[in-house]
């Protein structure tokens, strides 16, 4: 029988009447609690904490899945590449305490959280997580004081640390969605109109044509699309995986991940032919699984990240990037006026 969280959460895709009914007078006291909050914070009548560097938030008003972290590891290294030591916080989802952790290479998932781990061994960028980010940036800017900038992974609705940008990724699959509610009867932490108050928004999976409502023709709008790259073998990145040399091989799919059947498709997509598929809950702790007998076992880079001191020679690993479109990191150093540190001194 489907638990509750189950049952709700297949109502936000597929609404039913009979549950909007019961829900929507619960989505309308939820909006007057978080318009009400964010007002506070905005009248200066709770306090925010403003770091000592400019802070980038990139959040969403959705509940999971929406594509942010492809995307915040694709401004940081753009950021980078451009000469600006950039750093990540977060607070560190799934991780096993609450306490502020300055990540190293010998950080692990349970340390840190597998977004940021992950993040920070694809950009090698200074990263901190801390319940309360304001604390993450704070010991991060204290383990690397030349840092020029910080990107938050999330925390839009984190109106204690005080932000001087905002960028919302919103996915493309709802741009043109009329039934989306706030929280309980939908997916939504904050109504559609606060697209509008950002910075700018980004469509994840979207393309120019895309048009998100709420928004006017001039409001600064961005495009992303993932990217696939070779697959390669776990605790091996060398070797490359051929498709074209699994025909009969006994091939699965796992995936702890908002929407796993995204990655399964692209598997597909990319002519492996799956035997089963396992979609785990996510953030779900991998390495505690134990996986069905099978030649190979392809996982997201996301569950990698927890299988890192594993020795599993038939599982395999699906690396993405996302391509973003038009130039997000000139436009963040425009809004911003940044210089890097090293032409500051001169």
């Amino acid at each position: 029988m489907p638990k509750l969280h189950q049952i709700i959460e297949h109502h936000w895709q597929r609404p039913k009447p009979w549950l909007s009914f019961l829900l929507s007078p619960l989505s309308r006291l939820f909006g007057l609690i978080a318009a009400r909050r964010r007002q506070r914070y905005l009248s200066g009548k709770t306090a925010s904490e403003k770091l000592a560097v400019p802070l980038i938030i990139v959040g969403n008003i959705h509940v999971g899945g929406a594509g942010k972290t492809p995307v915040v590891a694709a401004l940081v290294t753009e950021l980078q590449q451009r000469g600006f030591q950039t750093g990540i916080i977060s607070r560190g989802y799934g991780r096993q305490n609450n306490a502020v952790h300055v990540l190293t290479p010998d950080s692990t998932a349970q340390d840190a959280g597998d977004e940021p781990l992950l993040l920070y061994r694809q950009t090698g960028a200074p990263t901190a997580v801390a319940a309360k980010r304001v604390e993450a940036g704070k010991a991060l800017l204290a383990a690397y004081p030349n840092l020029d900038l910080i990107v938050a992974d999330d925390g839009l609705q984190h109106y204690v640390l005080a932000r001087d940008m905002e960028i919302i990724v919103f996915p493309a699959a709802d741009a043109d969605r009329r039934d989306l509610d706030l929280l309980p009867n939908g997916n939504l932490r904050e109504p559609l109109s606060r697209l509008a108050s950002a910075d700018a928004v980004l469509i994840s999976g979207g393309s120019a044509h895309t048009r998100v409502p709420c928004l006017s023709e001039n409001h600064p709008l961005f495009f992303s699309r993932l990217e696939t790259q070779p697959i390669y073998r776990l605790g091996n990145p060398q070797q490359k995986l051929n498709p074209g040399d699994t025909a009969n091989a006994k091939i699965i799919a796992a995936a702890g991940i908002a929407k796993p059947e995204r990655f399964f498709n692209t598997l597909t997509g990319m002519g492996l032919k799956l035997s089963q598929t396992l979609a785990l809950p996510d953030h779900a702790d991998i390495s505690q699984f134990e996986f069905p007998k099978a030649d190979i076992i392809v996982i997201t880079e996301k569950d990698a990240v927890k299988l890192s001191d594993r020795h599993l020679e038939n599982v395999w690993v699906l690396p993405v990037c996302a391509i973003i479109e038009p130039d997000l990191a000139s436009f963040v150093i425009q809004h911003l006026q940044l210089q890097p540190s090293g032409e500051r001194e001169l």
